[in-house]
């Protein structure tokens, strides 16, 4: 049978639709491009926000609607957190959790025979232990993710995932090594560690993230090692000292922020402070020169004030990040801050998102035309239009106008300018 897949949301879904297109193949499926005319189609989806939520379900009925005849996969974050709502979706014929996932291939080969629509979703438990297939190829990607942790104990007020991941579990470093050589092997130069709560690595195991990325710093073939989203309170002085080890990694961090208001950040469960938070910027970018800084900011948090949400804004700008993910606060049914009191409007949290990004807009301006003059290495994308496209080692996006095939190579480039929020830049 041919097999497509449909995959919304974070890295780790497209990490983990890219290790079940694996599994599918070893069991004997053909997989195919989504575009394509398939036997069976794939939707890996996701419920981190209603519109999430939304877009996952237009995505399986415009899948139904176009391949009527097909067998149609439900799986990912909603299957799991709210599998009991996928009863009003009969566009979907297997229903499959995260926790089942990896019963995929017998799952169709069933319904492909008695044609019975089932539900595999069950819950997750404390005494679960990490599972999961890898995946060692990304077709249309020049750099490799690597899954290395699954869940998270955090419970953060607005934020279904545990939920929908179960508690938080850590992937062996014997499969993380073997991965990591099959990743190189297949030619990969830059590897990206994710996972649903990364920084909690190794806590349920006595090992370290900085355990795991040791194994990529001791593959042969991989140049860069980077790292997903991270929550600040687990990055101590003790992981910084150990990053600095390692010869490979990439200075960015992704540190997921929220709000920069410490009233809104208690109603939401964050484990630090605005000034704690800020901190660890400093650290890092003391013990890191050349460093960029990422985060996300929820706007619009129930009982978030005018005053609250300026906090958060004048905080944006102090810390300077490279780039901000700007979201409304989404209700999401069974979290605690579904039921808080004074929910915001709809149309006042759209214009606090706006009023932030257009702030976080020309901050990111500025930080790239910090990059102009600078010479930097640039690992090189597939090629458009005559254009070459990368990012530096701090995930500056580069452009360079060149008609040699580039694709997969690490360059060094001398920055020139600044456009459409590319730098340009001339190979050296």
């Amino acid at each position: 049978m041919r097999a497509a897949f449909v995959t919304l949301g974070c890295k780790v879904n497209q990490y983990e639709s890219n290790a079940l297109a694996q599994l599918l193949r070893e069991n004997g499926f053909t997989v195919t491009a989504a575009e394509e005319e398939a036997d069976v189609y794939v939707i890996n989806s996701c419920t981190v926000t209603a519109e999430s939520s939304r877009k996952s379900r237009q995505a399986l009925r415009r899948i139904r609607q176009k391949h009527p005849d097909a067998i149609i996969v439900f799986t990912g974050c909603y299957a799991q957190a709210y599998s009991s709502e996928l009863d009003s979706l009969p566009e979907a014929d297997l229903i499959v959790g995260t926790k089942q996932n990896q019963t995929l291939p017998q799952a169709i080969i069933d319904f492909a025979q008695d044609r019975q629509r089932k539900t595999l979703v069950c819950a997750h438990n404390k005494s679960d232990a990490y599972s999961g297939v890898g995946a060692a190829a990304f077709e249309g990607h020049t750099r490799a993710f690597i899954k290395i942790q699954d869940g998270c104990n955090r419970y953060c007020t607005y934020c279904i995932i545990p939920r929908s991941r179960g508690f938080s579990r850590s992937r062996p470093l014997s499969e993380i090594r073997d991965e990591l050589a099959a990743i190189a092997n297949n030619g990969y130069k830059e590897v990206v560690f994710v996972g649903i709560n990364l920084s909690a690595y190794g806590l349920d195991t006595g090992n370290s993230l900085c355990d795991a990325l040791m194994l990529a710093e001791n593959t042969p073939g991989i140049k860069r090692i980077r790292l997903g989203s991270l929550e600040p309170d687990h990055i101590t002085d003790t992981v910084i000292r150990s990053l600095r080890t390692i010869t490979k990694f990439c200075p960015q961090f992704h540190l997921s922020l929220q709000s920069g208001c410490d009233r809104t950040l208690k109603r939401m469960n964050r484990h630090y402070t605005a000034g704690e938070y800020e901190t660890l910027c400093t650290d890092l970018k003391n013990a890191f020169p050349g460093i960029s800084l990422t985060t996300d900011i929820i706007c619009g948090f129930p009982g978030e004030t005018e005053q609250d949400f300026m906090e958060t804004v004048s905080f944006a700008e102090k810390i300077g990040f490279m780039k901000v993910h700007v979201f409304p606060y989404s209700r999401r049914a069974s979290t605690p801050a579904a039921d808080y009191p004074d929910q915001i409007e709809k149309q006042t949290k759209l214009r606090r998102c706006a009023d932030l990004q257009q702030v976080c807009d020309s901050i990111r301006l500025r930080f790239l035309q910090s990059m102009i003059g600078t010479e930097q290495n640039v690992l090189f994308e597939t090629p458009k239009a005559g254009f070459q496209k990368g990012y530096t080692e701090n995930y500056t996006p580069v452009c360079v106008k060149s008609d040699t095939l580039l694709t997969g190579q690490i360059l060094k480039v001398r920055i020139t300018g600044v456009s459409n929020g590319i730098c340009s830049a001339i190979l050296v």
